[in-house]
Order: C-alpha cells, then structure tokens, then sequence
C-alpha cells in the first residue's frame, strides 16, 4: 500500500495517477480528521509532496508513531538538501529515505511528463516514480534535493530577468509584443513566450518560486537572491497564489511595497499574527526570536543556554535568507526573564558575535508570551 501525504495542486493529480496505474493508495491532506500516523499504518511506501521543509518536518513527525519497520519514505517536496539531511536524522535507521522532487507543474504531474529528479537507494521503486514521469538518478541521498534547487535557482531568476526585460521596454515605448517576438529567436525565447501573456490558471504558484529560491540562498548567490527579494515585494503584495508570470505584471511599478515581510521556510512558521522579519531597502528588521520548535512547543525549557542557541541559530537562517551573516547585525535586544541568566546567554551570544559587537540593550521582563521561554531577542540589520 502508498500513503501519499499532501493533497494539494500537484499532490492530487499525482495520487490519481498512482491509483490508475493499478496501485492501493490511501490519501492524506490536513482538515480530513484523519491522523498522519493512521494514514500511514500499514503502508511499504510513503510519498510526501507538501510546500515547504517545516510542513514536511511536522507531517513526517507526526507519522512516526504510524510507520512501519522496513516501510520507505519517498519525499517528493522542494524542500532542498540541508532538510533532507535531517528528515535522515528524524526517521528510524529501519525506514528508507529517498529524495526524489520533481520538474514540472500541475499539468505535467496530470499526464505523468514530469522529471523525477531522486537521489538515494531507489531499487524497488521503479514502476512507482515511473507513474510521473522519466526518473533520472542523480546520486546519493540528497542529491535529488540539491540539483531541483540548483535547476530552479537558473529558471526562475531568468523568469524575474525576462519580466524586468519587458517592464524596461514598455518604460521606453517598446511594443511587448514586438519584444517577445525579438526574443523569441534568443536562448530566451521560451521563457519570453511564457511571460508575455501571464497564465490566467496557477500553475506554479509565484510564493513557492520565492520559496524555493530562499531554499537556494547562499552568499555568492546574487542574481537568485536578487530574484527572490523581487519575487517576494510581489508576495506581499498578494500575488502569492498567482502563477508565477504574474511577476512580469508586477514589475512595472504597478503593485510596488516598500517594505516586504520575511518568512523564510527555514524557521517555522509564526501564528500569523506577525512576520518573522520585515525588509525595508537595505534593512532588515527581525521580530522577536524565541525558542519555540515547530510544534509550537518550547525548547529546552529551564536551560538558558539551549534556549539561547535555538534563538540565535534561527537568527542565522533568517540572515542567510537574506544574504546576510551576524557581521552585518547593528542592533540586538534582548529580553530575559531573570537577569541572572546575563551569565549564561552571554557565553552563547559571543560564539555569533565573536569580534567587536553591535549596538545592544538587554532588559529584565516579568514574562514574555510563553510560560518556560527564558528569552527573546530582535534584531537590525544592515543587508550586504
């Protein structure tokens, strides 16, 4: 039996393809009243196909209890190497891990044409990932993860670049379609066709291009962070669900913020009642980091000094969401619960701040916003 988990655009039509090709498929999708570890029960196989690296972190958290010995995992998500990595960690060593995103949208995944791009042990699985499309095997566990994140890190800066390329001739009185055509005989030709009348139907959504772009954020990275920080100006602007061509409207100027939310899927999600970070030009200003997991739970509650290191490494995936370290912090405010824990937190926040420190008030508060959190810290910085 296949537990397929995540029943969203591509999640659906990939499951029907599974079922028509003559294999038992038991779905899952959040809402249902079913429990993730009860979908799984019993199944040799389960394939993840969810957003980000948090919700396939939870989904597969909260299937644990339900695997089975010897059953194997085939996550399917972009969710990029690093999480893959340490899905490895979180599931049994009796549980196989197989990597395998794919290339290719909601119509690809309806007619099996996408490319399966799988990293990892894939004997026994090729009649299943077949159903979707050609497979090509690209090397140990991970690998599968690292090259759709490197593909999409050239595809869809070129879309951003093509988008700006027709906002700069329609600013100088350029025909659009006189461009495309021009283009169309360059390397640029397919993307220019693509973006020359923005898709009216979702077919990959522009939020999950800026997600799938902060999965590929590393500092000599400059034309995809360029490309995400564009693509996320329009996620604020509630283009998020709309197909990614939808950025070649945006660019001209006619839905510009100045200031731009961050939420990298590097860090779990808020409560929504607040943006982990906000953009403004060259800076950055970073709510409140505390140490709560996934979950919603409190880390290491009691113990200042694994409190203090989950804030500040959440702090660095935040910064490396944006092309920035802690040399570029100018201000940090911290808030503890009992002064006394100064000691503490203090041999924790030099390993980040080894040289000379920023700017920095540190004040004593009766409580902050969850019983056991023993401190929160924001901070200002100035983006390279």
């Amino acid at each position: 039996m296949i537990a397929f988990l995540g029943q969203g655009r591509m999640g659906v039509p990939m499951a029907r393809r599974l079922t028509e090709a003559g294999h038992k498929v038991t779905t899952w999708r959040r809402g249902t009243g079913v429990s993730v570890a009860e979908a799984v029960a019993g199944a040799d196989l389960v394939i993840t196909m969810l957003r980000d690296p948090v919700a396939v972190r939870e989904v597969l958290t909260a299937a644990l209890p339900g695997l089975r010995p010897g059953a194997t995992v085939v996550e399917m998500s972009t969710i990029g190497p690093d999480a893959i990595r340490e899905l490895r960690a979180l599931l049994p060593a009796s549980v196989r891990l197989v990597d395998a995103p794919v290339l290719g949208s909601v119509a690809p995944a309806a007619d099996g044409t996408l490319t399966v791009l799988a990293g990892g042990d894939l004997s026994g699985l090729g009649d299943v990932l077949s159903v979707f499309g050609t497979v090509r095997e690209c090397g140990p566990l991970g690998a599968g993860a690292a090259m759709k994140v490197a593909v999409m890190s050239a595809l869809v800066p070129a879309q951003v670049l093509v988008a700006e390329t027709y906002a700069y001739g329609e600013a100088h009185g350029v025909d659009r379609d006189a461009l495309a055509d021009v283009l169309s005989g360059t390397p640029l030709g397919v993307l220019a066709e693509r973006l020359r009348t923005p898709a009216p139907e979702t077919r990959y959504a522009l939020g999950l291009a800026a997600k799938d772009l902060a999965l590929a954020a590393w500092p000599d990275a400059a034309l995809a962070t360029a490309a995400r920080r564009r693509l996320q100006e329009a996620e604020a602007a509630g283009l998020g669900d709309q197909d990614v061509t939808a950025i070649a409207a945006y660019v001209g100027g006619r839905s510009a913020h100045r200031a731009v939310p961050v939420n990298p899927a590097t860090v779990p999600a808020t409560n929504g009642f607040y943006s982990h970070a906000v953009r403004v030009g060259d800076m950055l200003y970073v709510s409140g980091q505390a140490a709560v997991d996934s979950r919603g739970e409190v880390v290491g509650a009691g113990d200042m000094t694994v409190q203090a290191e989950h804030v500040f490494q959440g702090l660095a995936r935040i910064l490396a969401d944006q092309g920035a370290g802690f040399e570029d912090v100018v201000f940090v405010r911290t808030y503890l619960t009992n002064m006394d824990d100064r000691v503490a937190y203090g041999q924790v926040r030099r390993k980040y701040f080894p040289g000379t420190p920023p700017a920095s008030t540190t004040v004593e508060v009766s409580k902050l916003f969850m019983p056991g959190l023993l401190l929160e810290v924001d901070a200002i910085v100035a983006l390279p």
